[in-house]
């Protein structure tokens, strides 16, 4: 259209929208507001997701943690009430008959699950912290973020090793952080046995589901010290990626049950926390809460377009005299029309590039303000531009379909009516 190119053009929407500051400013709001909302909305909810993401990071949330309890129902001469164990031989068993299983780590503890915790010592300080017997495999569940040495290996577990990987509050009280003393190599006393230190992990402030006031050892070298033969408190059972989680937490809880002959409806004797199952809840919330952002930003953009095209027919009205010189001096329907047309999407476009602008301030606060909160679920907040140009794209659109009816109105336009009109 020619009529881009022109100066008068722009001359002409520029005095136009200058002679209604107030009325065109009240106009923009509506859809700079829509824009605005849009782009909080949705990159707060990424800066959600993202958090989360970042909470999670080094954790393996298709995961299951199982746990033996008692039977609530008697079964094949068998009275209510009977204890259920967990083994280590249950693992093979397990992973030979559920294929979906990726790996499964046993741990046991004191300290946990409503056990009192171990007394440790070291240079005349004692303190009472848990102690985890764990396999190497157990840092893949809930990786540990190591700032000295290592962490459990496959030599320590069959060995038998007096080796401990330590929290960080453990390492603080035992050793002087103050002087960064490196305690590889050094012993702290755990139940009258010397175990030397090998590792020592930070645990980030609401991630993960160990805390940095925990002493790892080797599984055996636990259930050595406690005699539990083979016994195991809990498995941690991570299932592989395209396996369903439920149907893998139903399918062991059905294979512990075969083995131990307990009912099949017996739903007590197993206990289970499904992270899996949990974690889906959390990140259908997230689509949801993401969903609901571009339905509210697409209606208030809507709105605020609707309300350009109740403005451009006001300005219709009142330039009705201009609009019959126009024609009467020989300007074409398609030009009048086009120049209507011409300052609906102008006004759209500004307010919505208005309204991003706004946006993106806002979500840099957010971001700022987060920054080092890790206990706060938020991180880098950000829009998908792809989506921004498409609300984009669906105001322009909205505004040329929406001032088709102020355009066509001034179309209508008789010279001669125009002339005479008030």
């Amino acid at each position: 259209m020619n009529i881009i190119f022109k100066k008068d053009t722009w001359q002409e929407i520029y005095y136009s929208l200058k002679n209604n500051k107030l009325r065109t400013f009240l106009t923009m709001i509506g859809v700079g507001w829509g824009m605005f909302l849009y782009v909080v909305l949705l990159g707060s909810a990424k800066g959600m997701e993202n958090g989360f993401d970042k909470l999670f990071s080094g954790f393996a949330t298709n995961s299951i943690f199982l746990w033996a309890q008692n039977t609530s129902i008697p079964y094949e001469g068998f009275p209510k009430g009977r204890g259920m164990d967990l083994k280590l031989q249950d693992i093979d068993m397990l992973q030979r008959k559920i294929s979906e299983i990726e790996y499964i780590s046993p741990k046991n503890s004191r300290g946990n699950f409503g056990t009192a915790g171990e007394q440790m010592s070291r240079n005349g300080k004692t303190a009472t912290y848990s102690l985890n017997g764990d396999y190497p495999i157990g840092n893949k569940i809930s990786e540990k973020k190591l700032i000295y040495g290592r962490y459990l290996n496959d030599a320590d577990v069959s060995q038998n090793k007096n080796v401990a990987v330590i929290g960080e509050e453990v390492y603080k009280n035992f050793f002087d952080s103050k002087k960064n003393e490196n305690p590889i190599g050094k012993s702290i006393n755990v139940k009258g046995i010397f175990f030397n230190v090998i590792g020592v992990f930070r645990v980030k402030r609401g991630g993960g589901m160990d805390n940095d006031q925990t002493v790892f050892i080797p599984l055996s070298t636990f259930t050595k010290i406690y005699n539990d033969g083979d016994n195991v408190d809990v498995f941690a059972i991570v299932s592989k990626p395209n396996a369903d989680v439920n149907d893998v937490e139903d399918r062991v809880k059905d294979e512990l049950k075969k083995k131990n002959k307990v009912s099949p409806e017996d739903t007590n004797a197993f206990g289970s926390f499904n992270l899996g199952k949990e974690f889906k809840k959390l990140t259908g919330f997230l689509t949801g809460m993401q969903l609901l952002t571009i339905i509210v930003g697409t209606l208030t953009i809507l709105a605020g377009v609707i309300a350009i095209s109740n403005i451009l027919l006001i300005t219709v009205k009142e330039r009705t005299k201009e609009i019959g010189i126009r024609r009467a001096l020989g300007a074409k329907p398609s030009e009048v029309r086009n120049q209507i047309l011409l300052e609906s999407v102008v006004i759209t476009l500004s307010s919505g590039l208005l309204g991003f602008i706004f946006g993106i301030f806002v979500l840099m606060i957010f971001n700022t303000l987060t920054q080092n909160q890790d206990d706060f679920p938020f991180y880098n907040p950000t829009v998908n531009y792809g989506n921004v140009f498409s609300a984009m794209s669906v105001m322009v659109i909205l505004g040329l379909i929406i001032g088709m009816i102020p355009a066509q109105r001034a179309v209508k336009i008789r010279p001669i009516e125009a002339l005479r009109s008030d």
